[in-house]
């Protein structure tokens, strides 16, 4: 098996990393700070191709692979986990969504300005009162005559309050259970349709998430993403290929942390050496690169497995799993290297820190991936690769 990238994907890590270097890098930490979400980055993004890789190329697409994809992912993430998680969710959760399930006249008229970033995407699935448990959620849509009247409430959507394009799951038939959650298009400025609050968070503080309120608003029944009653089964597939992005995220996380601390630790000196001449140090380092590329492993074989149209959830979790808990360790490790200075805000570390927590908590927690991965075991076995 050839782990090597293709001249392809290397062409798009070397692209992206000198964007980000140059249009990301320097103003993350002042976009942390103040909380900005950056659109004009996002639009570059989307202008330059990066948002729209692995969609067909009759949609503005780049027609690469999943891996492609999670490069950009985690390429973004190693200098800001903000922009690398609002691009995670509009291309593998809103966009993937529409592109995977709906018709080919709502493909026709949403995937290509999503792919541009001329409309940003947002996917509504948790509320207040559901998260892991999403046949808990209380928005109804009801049909009335051609349309469809939603009402209810979403919680910690990504880019909640600047999304064009609302992919919006909800309740059609109550006593159809799973079978009875429907997945709609919602556009911007539909009558009903509004942001609550912003939600202040602990990392990822230039993403925007925000609640979002749909009181009695009115969609076509044309913007039924597939059939009724088969919202759930298509959430379950979105998240199982959203986790091999969120995968990419945490080590782009976990790598961004690594060359901080690995560039301070080559510079500062205390007893007359570097701190990276002494073996605690040195250690820390052998111990988070061995994580980082153990994880990027499974996000690897995760990714070829949904190319090759196989049965991928396992995989998928356990690399979200691995990838998240690694990224939190490794961010702690690096706030460590740098001692006091890891602490405060002069270096990003204790940023990649706060970043890194979401990883283990967004499109399942580290519980939920335990147990898709338990029970997948349990039900076929296991069989190494």
């Amino acid at each position: 098996m050839n782990f090597d990238l293709t001249e392809e994907q290397q062409r798009i890590r070397q692209t992206l990393s000198a964007f980000a270097e140059r249009e990301i890098k320097p103003l993350s930490g002042k976009w942390d700070k103040e909380e900005t979400f950056p659109r004009a980055v996002i639009e570059k993004l989307g202008q330059l191709g990066f948002l729209g890789v692995a969609f067909p190329e009759k949609w503005g697409g780049g027609g690469a692979d999943t891996l492609s994809q999670v490069l950009v992912v985690e390429g973004l993430s190693r200098y800001d986990a903000s922009i690398g998680l609002t691009c995670a969710a509009h291309m593998s959760l809103s966009t993937g969504h529409i592109a995977a399930f709906a018709s080919d006249e709502l493909r026709d008229k949403y995937v290509p300005p999503m792919l541009s970033a001329r409309h940003l995407g947002a996917w509504c699935l948790t509320e207040p009162s559901s998260g892991s448990d999403a046949v808990a959620m209380k928005t109804r849509a009801v049909r009335a005559g051609d349309n469809y009247q939603l009402s209810g409430s979403k919680m910690f959507i990504t880019n909640g309050n600047v999304g064009d394009v609302y992919v919006v799951m909800a309740v059609t038939d109550a006593a159809e259970g799973r079978d009875g959650v429907s997945a709609f298009i919602v556009e911007r400025g539909t009558p009903g349709l509004s942001s609550g609050r912003k939600i202040e968070k602990l990392g990822l503080r230039a993403s925007d998430t925000a609640e979002v309120i749909f009181d009695n608003v009115s969609v076509p029944a044309r913007n039924v993403i597939g059939e009724i009653g088969a919202g759930y089964r298509q959430t379950l597939k979105v998240l199982e290929g959203g986790r091999i992005g969120i995968a990419g995220f945490a080590n782009g996380i976990a790598r961004g942390a690594f060359e901080e601390a690995r560039a301070y630790a080559l510079d500062r000196r205390q007893f007359g050496n570097r701190i990276a001449d002494f073996q605690a140090i040195q250690w820390m380092f052998a111990d988070m690169a061995t994580r980082i590329e153990a994880a990027w492993m499974l996000i690897y074989r995760a990714a070829a497995l949904k190319d090759a149209g196989k049965p991928f959830g396992r995989e998928a979790a356990m690399a979200k799993l691995f990838a998240s808990e690694t990224a939190m360790w490794a961010t702690i490790k690096a706030v460590q290297i740098h001692g006091g200075y890891g602490y405060v805000t002069d270096f990003p570390v204790e940023r990649y820190m706060r970043d890194a927590k979401l990883s283990e908590i967004g499109e399942g927690t580290s519980e939920v991936q335990r147990m898709i991965i338990a029970k997948s075991l349990l039900r076929e076995g296991y069989l190494p690769a």
